[in-house]
């Protein structure tokens, strides 16, 4: 099967035209040299390098594996010469700031960069996916005297980055952390404990590697609040080796290639990022910015399985398919042959259309969010700045589960396009879906997002800032049936809030809201996902199959949905 392709000409249209991101960005003086046409270049130099360097290694690589040997990782051939070529010609800092050794460019190109580089090759991708948010965390929170160490270095993606949270005892809950700080008198810390699931613990892609750890000093109160952030390198500037060591790597489900490692620091020298006890606070710049690429990792695995998918489609023959009764009139007797490519099949057809609704709905989400990280830092109107922040707090949860759950759900309809031969290796198919499943768990698993958006983001503030959002985007919703349709969706999304406001006050509220949490999110996805469809819809050149066909399949298959979840909430709701 021939290796993922990124479709330039989708995301352009979808860049350009739907959201008009160019004349958006001109918005920002902070971006005055970036114009559409430089924009367009980037891109196509973005998709020529991924197709040439990085999708080619994918299969060689789960096939290959990391290895590692005594504490030594080694990762597949062609990763290190891959990873190199990456950083070298810059695409690790295309939106790193330019005075710290970056590009400067807008963040939603990072966004479709991303995306692609996850379609083309998951399991190098999860090398570099923490940089960014290592560097963010780095500039806002370090010391000057450690800006000056490695904010360049992560800047340029010279050295690779880790993010030291989960431990043996304590995966999501981060409060039960007991990895220990002692302070020393020349202001360092020795670090000790152990930490698992890190990703990229142990390498030879780059020189070194960043570890950002969470710890408590001996005197820290128990619980999140008592948690503090230390930077710990590989290496010390003089050359020597720190006392951190990759004691093993997990044998996973997917993502072979990348390795998770479990990692010992034994009393290693470190030093404090930002505040004691505020280790939360700087950490969580990194995994928001993580969040999203996680999103766009769910968009690009479904779109690289809707590729292999709708070429097997398009070549692979098999019984007749069924025709109405003008088609079969139309042949006027005339033989036929005896099997038909499968994409004529009415189920294939649904499959295919339905995947692709989710990844160009999701496409106009996630970089209508890339968008708004860059209005929310850049933007001169403070109103402006605000409402983009808000933006980035709901979508963030939203996209980050419902991308990652549809990602695998959906590879997996894909993966029944080919029959019998999805389920062996030398398709590939088999491998997205492999790889997929684990962006449902990371990063704060979907269950942890649906929560966060429904008791920490919605019911706070009385559903005042989802309210306020829907009010803004129903004022793009003409009169056409289909934006009535979503105007409806965000009225019923608006009563759904209410009378989960009114369930708070229950005795078992808790627990009935943290029950349909999941619920709750899929709904507001859906809702949003059909706004992003009434905009592609209203773009001129929408108008082709290549769009009307999702769009159709979206008001037949999947906003339907909508109305069962909207369901079992109130059953829930109405059960007490």
């Amino acid at each position: 099967m021939s290796d993922y392709q990124p479709h330039l000409s989708d995301v352009q249209f979808i860049l350009n035209d739907v959201l008009h991101a160019p004349a958006r960005i001109a918005e920002l003086p902070h971006f005055a040299e970036v114009d559409a046409d430089l924009m367009n270049q980037v891109l196509d130099e973005a998709s020529k390098f991924i197709a040439a360097e990085i999708a080619p290694l994918n299969q060689s690589g789960d096939a290959e594996g990391a290895v590692w040997r005594d504490g030594q990782v080694t990762t597949p051939q062609g990763f290190k010469a891959a990873y190199q070529a990456f950083w070298q010609a810059g695409w690790a800092s295309i939106s790193s700031a330019a005075e710290d050794g970056g590009q400067g460019l807008p963040a939603v190109l990072d966004s479709v960069l991303y995306e692609w580089l996850s379609a083309a090759n998951h399991g190098w991708t999860m090398a570099p996916g923490l940089l960014h948010g290592a560097y963010e965390c780095i500039k806002h929170h370090a010391s000057p005297e450690l800006q000056a160490q490695y904010l360049n270095k992560l800047a340029t993606g010279e050295w690779l980055a880790t993010m030291c949270l989960t431990e043996p005892h304590a995966g999501s809950d981060l409060g039960l952390a007991r990895t220990k700080a002692v302070a020393q008198a020349n202001g360092s810390f020795h670090i000790s404990g152990t930490k698992i699931f890190i990703s990229g613990g142990e390498h030879d892609l780059s020189d070194n590697i960043v570890h950002l750890v969470l710890a408590r000093t001996p005197d820290a109160p128990a619980g999140p609040k008592g948690l503090s952030l230390f930077l710990v390198p590989k290496f010390y500037a003089d050359g020597s080796r720190s006392a951190v060591h990759c004691e093993r790597i997990e044998e996973k489900m997917g993502i072979h290639a990348s390795p998770t490692c479990v990692m010992r620091f034994d009393e290693a020298v470190g030093w404090l990022i930002g505040d004691l006890g505020k280790g939360l606070n700087a950490m969580f710049v990194m995994m928001n910015a993580a969040r999203l690429h996680v999103a766009l990792q769910g968009v690009g695995l479904l779109d690289a399985a809707w590729q292999k998918a709708n070429a097997y489609a398009h070549e692979r023959r098999q019984m007749r398919a069924p025709r109405t009764a003008s088609a079969a009139a139309d042949n006027n007797g005339k033989a036929k042959e005896a099997a038909d490519l499968i994409i004529e099949h009415p189920a294939m057809q649904r499959i295919l259309n339905t995947q692709r609704a989710w990844v160009d709905g999701a496409r106009v989400l996630a970089y209508e969010t890339g968008l708004a990280l860059d209005a929310a830092q850049h933007h001169p109107n403070a109103e402006q700045r605000a409402r983009a922040q808000r933006w980035c707090a709901l979508l963030t949860p939203v996209l980050k589960a419902a991308c990652t759950e549809q990602g695998f759900e959906g590879t997996s309809q894909c993966l029944q396009v080919f029959g019998g031969h999805g389920y062996v290796r030398e398709w590939g198919i088999e491998q997205n879906l492999r790889d997929a499943r684990i962006a449902m768990i990371y990063e704060g698993t979907n269950e942890i997002q649906a929560v966060d958006l429904l008791m920490r983001k919605v019911l706070p503030d009385g559903a005042q800032g989802l309210n306020g959002l829907l009010d803004e985007l129903a004022q793009s919703l003409d009169a056409s049936a289909q934006e009535q349709h979503t105007r409806h969706l965000f009225d019923a999304l608006r009563s759904i809030s209410g009378e989960a406001l009114q369930v708070q006050q229950r005795s078992d509220g808790a627990l009935t809201l943290n029950s349909i949490a999941s619920d709750y999110l899929r709904l507001v996805s859906l809702a949003l996902l059909a706004w992003a469809w009434t905009r592609i819809a209203a773009t001129p050149g929408s108008d082709t199959p290549r769009w009307q066909a999702p769009l159709q399949a979206l008001h037949h298959w999947v906003l339907p949905e909508f109305d069962m979840r909207r369901a079992i909430i109130a059953r829930q709701f109405n059960a007490a």
